[in-house]
């Protein structure tokens, strides 16, 4: 059951997304507001994708995060969280990532796919997402935080929708055929030294799995995934912090790599 009023919704929505705009930091929101639950957050993350649509940008895609079985018990929930990506997130590979438009920018190794049809929940198997991808590819997500020191819970995370801040793609796309998802390896370099790997079962045991859970989360707002959308399937690799001169190279079994840069 909701907590908030619209107003408030609203408010919210305008000092987190001030926060992210501005590269400033601000106190965790259930400080002020402690009863806030799962739906308020959501409502408020809905709240900020309404205000940069308003602004002109459009959704460049969605993302899936906290996808560690580990992780979701050591966090006390049962689901993954969901967050939006918008076009100016999107960076270039080559192109340099401003550490003055960030807080505190970590880097995770992800893959992501694009759909080919609608995907809709309640119920939405990994069969269906399988017939619905047209291109699996390599990506890489930089998350950051507007909660000072990184002192949050998940309810104001996901306000904060979940962390997102920028993406890289790059590599080799391809069709999901013969790529093994699950067993698809990962090595995260930092500076040119390995400081991450994992596989894709990492997420949820097949990164599938995170697109299925999307169409159902999203099913409980009666929203669809539609043709054409760019998902990312969440963190394989640890977040890595990144600072300003820092390079990573993330080189993906079957798929290429990717370079990045801070400046």
């Amino acid at each position: 059951m909701s907590t908030l009023d619209a107003d408030t919704v609203d408010r919210l929505a305008a000092h987190l997304e001030e926060a992210e705009l501005k590269a400033r930091e601000v106190e965790k929101i259930t400080d002020e507001y402690p009863d806030l639950d799962f739906e308020d957050a959501y409502a408020i993350q809905w709240a900020i994708r309404r205000r940069k649509e308003r602004a002109g940008h459009r959704v460049a895609g969605l993302k899936m995060g906290l996808t560690s079985w580990a992780k979701m018990a050591q966090m006390g929930v049962e689901q993954p969280i969901y967050a939006h990506l918008f076009d100016y997130f999107a960076v270039n590979e080559g192109a340099p990532l401003r550490t003055d438009e960030l807080i505190h920018p970590k880097v995770e190794a992800e893959i992501g796919v694009v759909l080919s049809r609608d995907l809709s929940g309640p119920g939405c198997t990994i069969a269906e997402v399988m017939a619905a991808v047209d291109v699996v590819l390599p990506c890489v997500e930089v998350i950051d935080s507007r909660y000072r020191d990184f002192r949050f819970d998940l309810v104001s995370v996901i306000a904060d929708n979940a962390s997102s801040a920028r993406f890289v793609t790059g590599g080799v796309g391809r069709s999901p055929d013969g790529l093994d998802l699950k067993g698809l390896g990962v090595v995260l370099e930092k500076n040119g030294q390995v400081v991450a790997t994992g596989a894709g079962a990492a997420v949820l045991g097949h990164p599938l799995s995170s697109v299925a859970m999307l169409a159902d989360m999203l099913a409980e707002r009666g929203e669809t995934i539609p043709a054409g959308t760019f998902v990312m399937t969440g963190g394989i690799t640890a977040a890595i912090a990144a600072q300003k001169g820092d390079h990573f190279t993330v080189r993906y079994q079957d798929l290429g790599g990717i370079s990045l840069r801070f400046a």
